[in-house]
């Protein structure tokens, strides 16, 4: 187990089992100490009987007694009182998912408003291999809802935009995600064959959710922990992880899973960062620190024609501006990034203005990283 001091002196168990109520070992836990929280509450599914296929075979359906709640009420004076104990282990910029179906998903989504906590995005999980309705009375419930949320408006939470886009090919990463549930191989079974976990999440699930909302040496929480999902992707991807979990057979489960887990190499931890992350870099210390001249000529990608002026800004025919408000009006467009738009004249090549930016970024990091 390791053990992390945080500024008030109090040790984190990292990447260890605690054992019992969540409620209650999160109150033991210190303030202010977790990055992101990611929740798999019990639905409460109010299933009536037995659930049969057409062949009369029995459906392992959730019926467990974790998931048993006399009354609606009861069920929100629950959620309640965790997503309160959840509010005070995160730190002032962390944030938290939740994910449920239609049974209790909008419930969680009130209280966590109800909180203040702030709505970032709801994500539906759209299964690609769903459990078949059997009785034909209603839609085939093909989906789950996972709500993301930061600790209140004011945070500055983690979105890893860039890295998502890759991991979707290049596309912007939208809110519906299609992605099987846990099958096969990756199907946790006790002694007997069956399975260790009714709703055990696939790995998938929180590879993508850790890969955009977390760093690598970030905390992650999961207070119930189950067979252990959280914990063996975050293990994966360099993060540390705290599990709770009340249930003696999930917990052994999840302790001999995450035994047999390899950490990544440190180079494939590496994720595309994103820019919005960066320094910003005014076009005009460019200027000012000469490298580039008041007078020199920048040539846009349709060949336009600028002059860079003294205060940082271009003259173009007719116009000046900003290098991305002359750029939207050579091209006639509503917006244009004026750093990859614009290039300059070295050694007969043109080279973009943005090396100039890059070049002033990686001087900044370099005297941060200076000691003092």
């Amino acid at each position: 187990m390791t053990i992390r001091k945080t500024a008030a002196e109090v040790t984190l168990p990292l990447n260890h089992i605690l054992a019992g109520d969540c409620v209650e070992v999160m109150d033991s836990l210190p303030a202010g100490s977790i990055d992101l929280i990611f929740a798999d509450p019990p639905y409460n599914l109010q299933l009536k009987g037995e659930l049969h296929r057409p062949d009369m075979s029995r459906v392992d359906a959730v019926d467990d007694h974790w998931d048993q709640f006399s009354s609606f009420q009861a069920y929100d004076d629950f959620t309640r009182r965790w997503l309160k104990a959840a509010k005070r282990l995160l730190k002032p910029h962390g944030a938290i998912w939740v994910i449920g179906s239609y049974h209790n998903v909008f419930r969680l989504g009130a209280e966590l408003q109800n909180q203040g906590f702030w709505l970032l995005n709801d994500v539906v999980w759209r299964k690609s291999n769903p459990m078949p309705n059997f009785k034909g009375k209603r839609l085939t419930n093909a989906h789950e809802t996972l709500i993301w949320a930061s600790r209140d408006q004011a945070a500055k939470y983690t979105f890893n935009y860039e890295a998502l886009k890759a991991l979707n090919e290049g596309i912007q990463m939208r809110s519906d995600w299609v992605l099987p549930i846990c099958t096969g191989h990756e199907r946790l079974k006790d002694e007997n064959g069956d399975k260790a976990h009714p709703t055990q999440k696939p790995e998938a699930l929180l590879h993508r959710i850790l890969l955009a909302t977390t760093n690598p040496g970030d905390v992650v929480l999961d207070p119930f922990f189950g067979t252990g999902t959280t914990g063996a992707v975050a293990k994966m991807l360099g993060r540390d992880f705290i599990g709770i979990e009340r249930e003696v057979a999930y917990r052994r489960a999840a302790a001999e899973r995450l035994a047999r887990v390899r950490k990544f190499d440190a180079s494939a931890l590496e994720i595309t960062g994103s820019k919005r992350s960066e320094p910003r870099v005014p076009f005009g210390q460019v200027v000012e620190r000469g490298m580039l001249r008041p007078g020199e000529e920048l040539v846009g990608l349709r060949g336009h024609v600028v002059k860079v002026r003294a205060d940082g800004t271009l003259a173009g025919k007719d116009m000046t501006g900003s290098i991305h408000q002359v750029g939207a009006a050579m091209e006639g467009a509503p917006s244009c990034n004026g750093w990859t738009y614009w290039h300059f004249k070295r050694d007969g090549k043109m080279v973009p203005i943005d090396i100039l930016r890059q070049q002033i970024r990686a001087e900044m990091e370099a005297e941060a990283a200076r000691p003092n």
